[in-house]
C-alpha cells in the first residue's frame, strides 16, 4: 500500500484526525476566525459605498479608501491563510481539501491587484477602476462561499467524529 492510499483511507471528510488536532491547535486558525468576518464587514460597508457612487456620483473618494480597505485585509487572510494551510497540511498552498479555494482566491487577488494597479499608475480610469472592484467583489462573494461550504463541511465531520 502506497503512502497517499493511507492516508485517503485514514481520512474523511476534511481533515485526517492528525491535521483536525493540528487545525484546532493552531493560532492561526483563531487568525482566520477572527479576519474572516472583518473582512466581510469591510466589503459590504465597501460595497454599499461603491454602489453609492454608482447610483448618484457622490463618494468616489472614500469607497477608493475602503476599496484599499478591503484590499489590505485581503492580502492580510491570504497570508495568514497559507501559514494556516502550512500547519494544518504541511504545504504553503493548494493542499488538497482547499484546492479549488485556493484557486479563486487567487483570482479574487488578481483583480484586486488590477485595480490597486490602476489606481496607483492611473493608467486605469475611475469607471474602469469600479467596473474591476464590482468584477474583484463578485469573485469574492464566490470564493467567500467556498470557504463558509468547507466550514459547514468541517463542522459536520466533527459531530461525526464525536
Amino acid at each position: 500500500m502506497t503512502n497517499a492510499s493511507h492516508v485517503s483511507q485514514q481520512q474523511v471528510g476534511l481533515y485526517t484526525p492528525e491535521q483536525r488536532v493540528r487545525r484546532d491547535a493552531s493560532i492561526w486558525t483563531t487568525v482566520q476566525a477572527v479576519l474572516a468576518p472583518l473582512q466581510f464587514a469591510v466589503f459590504l460597508v465597501s460595497l454599499v459605498l461603491v454602489l453609492r457612487y454608482l447610483m448618484n456620483g457622490a463618494g468616489y473618494e472614500i469607497a477608493t479608501v475602503s476599496i484599499i480597505a478591503k484590499t489590505f485585509l485581503l492580502y492580510l487572510i491570504m497570508v495568514t491563510g497559507a501559514i494556516w494551510e502550512k500547519v494544518v497540511f504541511g504545504q504553503w498552498l493548494f493542499a488538497p481539501a482547499f484546492f479549488w479555494e485556493d484557486v479563486f482566491s487567487f483570482v479574487v487577488i488578481a483583480l484586486h491587484t488590477l485595480y490597486l494597479y490602476g489606481l496607483l499608475t492611473g493608467s486605469i480610469s475611475p469607471d474602469a477602476l469600479i467596473v474591476i472592484v464590482l468584477a474583484a467583489y463578485a469573485t469574492y462573494v464566490v470564493n467567500a462561499g467556498q470557504f463558509l461550504w468547507k466550514l459547514r463541511a468541517a463542522r459536520l465531520q466533527s459531530e461525526l467524529a464525536a
